[in-house]
């Protein structure tokens, strides 16, 4: 590389907030520290906020790790431009002590504000394609700062109300407190598979980044905000329980009880478009010894990984939701007390009568 380049990156986003709230966003510290880290990250912030005066960011992973950020304020002229060095401490994305310039440019455009920011000064187009990454990630934490609708108007879950993964991935939001809004599409549709390679349900846009794959979605959710509890036991032996039952939903459940039973009926392929009764009694006769193991395991609590809810309740109070509205689903039921105890648990939680499709 000639020691004279120098890489840069610009971007640009808009929020549904008018100039001053989202210029206020920048330089007040006690709104830069709700959003001025990457999710799943927290941030103390101190800043002396005049020309020339300094400012610090000290960024805390889930891990621990820390990082510290920090440079000086330029330019301020509210509510239409500011301008700030940044030089990473110690380990960061960069050298510590390479010092670049951040730009940032407001205009009101549409009932809203258009971001324009400019970050110069990169050696290398890694370091900029990595800071693309994290500010991406800070924006979309912006814009549920300054957006009316908060993480609503950041969030989009894609799919149908009905899919049981759909609904999984709700409870998971609702769990967490954390509003979202579901826009219905249908598998396999061009708008889903922007966002989905494989064109399934559900798919997750945080800002224009794209989530897929329910138990990623979870994993996000329960990783990036912390309101709420804990979705994943804490426990080694409660987390492999965990991981197990969602495997077997993923691997098993959906397939015998959704996929080859319940969807039979909703959605007959049958003579004369009645339900395929070969197909239904071939599922039926599995749903035994599927059900069993699931009995057993609710013997010790109401939740399947310890003694709270986490990713394997979401994943199967849905399906049994379903299950149990079809024939041969609540007979079969009707001899394990053990799951229908817990499942009557579950859904008087606010998260399974909200998301009821």
């Amino acid at each position: 590389m000639n020691p004279n380049e120098t890489f840069e990156l610009t971007m640009t986003r808009f929020f549904r907030a008018p100039r001053e709230k989202v210029y206020a966003a920048f330089v007040q510290p006690e709104l830069m520290g709700a959003w001025q880290c990457p999710r799943g990250m927290a941030v103390e912030v101190s800043a002396d906020v005049r020309v020339g005066g300094a400012y610090r960011l000290q960024m805390r992973a889930r891990d621990g790790r820390q990082y510290a950020v920090g440079g000086q304020f330029v330019e301020l002229s509210p509510p239409d431009r500011l301008s700030y060095t940044w030089a990473w401490e110690g380990d960061g994305p960069v050298p510590a002590g390479l010092q670049t310039v951040i730009e940032v440019d407001l205009v009101s455009r549409d009932g809203g504000t258009e971001m324009r920011m400019h970050h110069t000064g990169f050696r290398s187009a890694m370091e900029s394609a990595n800071h693309r990454h994290g500010w991406d990630s800070c924006f979309n934490k912006l814009n549920d700062v300054v957006d009316p609708q908060g993480t609503a108007g950041t969030l989009t879950l894609l799919g149908s109300a009905s899919s049981t993964y759909v609904r999984t991935a709700r409870m998971g939001f609702a769990e967490k407190g954390v509003a979202i809004t579901l826009k219905a599409v249908a598998p396999h549709s061009p708008e889903l598979l922007a966002v989905h390679p494989f064109g399934r349900m559900p798919a997750l846009l945080d800002g224009e980044a794209a989530i897929w794959e329910t138990t990623a979605i979870l994993r996000f959710v329960d990783e990036s905000f912390g309101d709420g509890p804990l979705l994943t036991p804490g426990r080694i032996s409660d987390r492999v329980q965990c991981d197990q039952w969602v495997s077997a939903v993923n691997c098993y459940l959906y397939d015998t009880m959704v996929r080859r039973y319940v969807l039979q009926y909703i959605f007959p392929k049958g003579e004369a478009g009645q339900p395929d009764r070969a197909v239904i009694d071939r599922a039926v006769s599995e749903m035994p010894a599927q059900l069993a193991a699931m009995e057993k395991v609710y013997e010790r609590s109401d939740f399947i990984a310890g003694d709270a809810i986490s990713f394997a309740d979401l994943f199967v109070a849905p399906i049994l939701h379903y299950v149990e509205q079809m024939p041969e689903g609540k007979r079969l039921l009707t001899d394990m007390p053990n799951i229908r105890r817990a499942q009557g648990v579950i859904r008087q939680r606010p998260s399974f009568v909200a998301t009821a499709p």
